[in-house]
């Protein structure tokens, strides 16, 4: 972590006695940890971080940075928790150890929303919180490639976005949906835990369902939603088997579905969604995938050399095209870079191309480039302007 310091923020009140019980909106006081919160806006903190024993963490402009506050003790981090959490977060982030939850707070006039993880690690609490921008970035204004907006023409079958926390997925899913939603006359149903982004209607009909808040599970949204008339479903994190099965089922049923998952690549997405099934299942996945499944876009963001943007996302995408469902099929995942290679002309591209092209425009510097290149001699060779071909897939 770097030693930089964040300006010093106001510190919660230590309280005594058991954690709190949330009173109703009307009559509750203003959280404690909204302190904390406003911190984060004042400072533009992307993440707040939260450790038992520590003072508070921000990250601002990707640099972690340590507020100048006193460290945080149990008690007060239990009681600032608990302020915030309603009766099902409660039982879940005991019996879990973990609870998401989205939490808005009002700041010089404005609502902001954050969302946010509580956990705990050696048994002790700690929380990150994410802080979501007020409005929906522009789709044309996010560096994205042209392809993008072809995928969000689909009417069946299921679009991918894969990366790490924090690499923009969501950013760039929402921004899709909102450009459905400016342009196209189809109803858009989302069901998130929380719910992050807010969409205002343009031309899209558009529902969001919040777990927890509007229906008790996400089975239990998804069987609403067949019945609720949606041309476009955004299915949120895939986290394990269950989620997946009725997604792909939502997919095989005509209907377009967007979602996200924790892996670092497009190929290596693919032995990702194997690993949440037992290996008898593997091949009927694989059809699963190669009959439903519309393109697999990972993410990164790197910090660019210009004052705007101040990050750009590097994307690899795979089109299941006729030779990736065949790859797939076959079980052949290790020839499915050579397939993106080939597919150019369809809008596939790997990291190594995202990264040359913002090298090229000079929005990111070559030392940042190498660094999170998954080829570094490749890109050396693509900077020099030797063209690179890959081994043949058949």
């Amino acid at each position: 972590m770097s030693g930089a310091k964040a300006p010093a923020a106001p510190m919660p009140t230590q309280s005594k006695g058991p954690p709190k019980v949330m009173m109703t909106s009307g009559d509750r006081p203003d959280p404690e940890i909204n302190k904390l919160f406003r911190a984060q806006i004042k400072f533009e903190g992307s993440d707040l971080h939260l450790q038992t024993n520590k003072p508070p963490i921000l990250r601002i402009r990707g640099t972690l940075r340590e507020l100048q506050m006193p460290p945080i003790t149990e008690e007060q981090m239990y009681n600032m928790f608990y302020e915030i959490m309603d009766e099902r977060q409660k039982i879940i982030f005991e019996n879990e150890g973990g609870a998401d939850l989205a939490h808005i707070v009002e700041y010089e006039g404005d609502k902001w929303r954050f969302r946010v993880n509580l956990y705990k690690q050696l048994g002790i609490p700690g929380m990150v919180a994410r802080k979501i921008e007020r409005t929906i970035p522009n789709f044309e204004g996010l560096y994205l490639p042209p392809v993008m907006e072809d995928l969000t023409k689909y009417e069946q079958g299921m679009v991918l976005l894969a990366g790490v926390t924090g690499s923009g997925k969501s950013t760039t899913i929402a921004s899709m949906l909102d450009l459905i939603n400016r342009t196209e006359r189809v109803h858009i149903l989302t069901i998130e835990d929380p719910i992050e982004f807010i969409y205002k209607q343009d031309k899209a009909l558009i529902n969001q369902r919040e777990l927890g808040m509007d229906v008790i599970d996400f089975h239990v949204a998804m069987k609403h939603a067949v019945r609720q008339d949606p041309d476009i479903i955004l299915v949120g994190e895939l986290r394990d088997r269950d989620t997946f099965e009725t997604a792909i089922h939502a997919a095989e049923t005509g209907h377009l579905v967007f979602g996200t998952i924790h892996a670092s690549s497009a190929p290596s997405t693919v032995g990702r969604i194997l690993d949440l099934f037992p290996n008898d299942m593997h091949q009927a996945i694989r059809g699963s995938l190669a009959f439903n499944m519309k393109a697999i876009i990972a993410q990164k963001l790197l910090p660019t050399i210009v004052d705007k943007p101040k990050r750009v996302p590097i994307l690899e995408i795979m089109r299941f095209n006729g030779i990736v469902r065949k790859l797939i099929l076959e079980g052949a995942d290790e020839k499915l870079i050579a397939a993106i290679r080939i597919g150019k002309e369809e809008g596939m591209q790997l990291f190594n191309d995202s990264i040359y092209g913002f090298v090229m425009k000079e929005y990111i510097s070559r030392a940042t480039a190498f660094e999170v290149s998954p080829n570094v001699e490749e890109l050396k060779m693509m900077i020099k302007g030797i063209q690179v071909k890959g081994p043949a897939i058949l």
